[in-house]
């Protein structure tokens, strides 16, 4: 993991894809939060990442802090930048608004307006780099609200799912003309997390640069041949 931020109120790291932040609920696993606490001592979970999603993760280190950051998360102060590859040709800008409710297997769907068990949903789209030859697309998610699997399925639901998402798209793995695995997991990654400071109220904004793998993937949709 790489430290992006730190002081004594909290600490922003670059997590990894592949790893979960906290216990779940298969085989027992050496998590982001037991890692970092090694390292840095005891630490609040203020949000998560799911295991394929990279990017910036904020931890807590004090009591005040997490009240302070958990308010500011669900009072929406929370700015939240993710950059996902996605299947087909997306508009140039969108705003996706759905209602969401759980689904079988831990999986979630939008469900009608006025559906007892969704909740409101909303999350602002735009293209950031097109790559017709290999049916793709770079494109930077703004959730405005932060449910679960929010950006798969908002994505899924207006036909752009995300290039690999066993749950929500295709469940094989992005391929070169080779056969080569150019991409193993959901191409999903936190790039930036902008939010009131919870001691001083100052604006602080984070950023994750593009992992390898993210980068080597983009490299061969430039020029898929």
């Amino acid at each position: 993991m790489r430290l992006l931020f730190q002081d004594e109120h909290l600490v922003a790291l670059d997590k990894p894809a592949g790893r979960i932040v906290i216990p779940g609920r298969g085989a027992p696993e050496w998590t982001i939060l037991e890692e970092a606490q090694a390292a840095l001592g005891r630490l609040w979970v203020v949000h998560r990442l799911d295991r394929g999603t990279s990017g910036v993760l904020a931890l807590a280190r004090t009591a005040a802090a997490h009240r302070a950051l958990n308010l500011a998360f669900e009072g929406r102060s929370v700015e939240k930048r993710y950059l996902a590859l996605v299947r087909g040709a997306p508009p140039d800008e969108q705003r996706i608004e759905l209602s969401i409710a759980p689904a079988r297997k831990g999986r979630m769907k939008a469900v009608p307006p006025g559906d007892p068990r969704g909740k409101p949903s909303a999350t602002a789209v735009r293209v950031l780099e097109r790559f017709p030859a290999a049916g793709l697309a770079l494109v930077e998610c703004a959730p405005e609200t932060g449910r679960t699997h929010q950006l798969r399925v908002h994505l899924a639901f207006t036909g752009t799912p995300l290039a690999l998402d066993p749950d929500y798209g295709e469940e094989a793995p992005l391929a070169g003309p080779d056969g080569e695995v150019l991409l193993a997991r959901t191409p999903l990654h936190a790039s930036a997390l902008t939010f009131p400071h919870p001691a001083s109220g100052v604006t602080l904004r984070v950023e994750a640069p593009l992992p390898d793998d993210l980068a080597r993937v983009l490299a061969w949709a430039r020029h898929p041949a």
